[in-house]
């Protein structure tokens, strides 16, 4: 698995891709997570030679792939 890539972004603060599991994890600026599955490694790839993450997210991962939200829990 690829560690978190930090990056400037104005949208996507960092972001993992899982080869194995085709799953792309992002983690917006507003702390909100997303898993996006079945991503193929070659959109993967793309992404990280995108000059332009959140460009690149919303022209081709956003509304593309099937994903899972990761809910905050609430502090006790």
């Amino acid at each position: 698995m690829a560690r978190y890539r930090f990056m400037p972004s104005s949208v996507i603060r960092r972001w993992d891709y899982d080869e194995a599991g085709q799953r792309l994890d992002i983690v917006f600026v507003s702390g909100r997570m997303y898993s996006y599955h079945e991503v193929p490694p070659a959109v993967a790839q793309a992404m990280r030679e995108a000059f332009s993450k959140g460009s690149y997210f919303n022209r081709h991962i956003r509304d593309h792939f099937a994903f899972t939200e990761h809910r905050r829990r609430a502090a006790p």
